[in-house]
């Protein structure tokens, strides 16, 4: 990913292996939060502009 974004917007409070189809913590589907080490970088941008367009990306540093 680019300079400025970490490699996952994972931030430890997954609640997707809870049940939930959105991730409290990262804003992520299930699905994504399941197949992010095996989507492409072009899949990986838009899901991290779909969650800072949501507002999901807080201060994470």
């Amino acid at each position: 990913m680019g300079a400025d974004l970490p490699s996952t917007p994972c931030i430890g409070r997954c609640s997707t292996a809870l049940g939930d189809d959105v991730c409290r913590g990262c804003g992520r589907t299930a699905e994504e939060v399941d197949q992010w080490l095996s989507l492409d970088e072009e899949q990986r941008r838009q899901i991290w502009e779909r969650l800072k367009g949501m507002g999901v990306i807080r201060n994470r540093r």
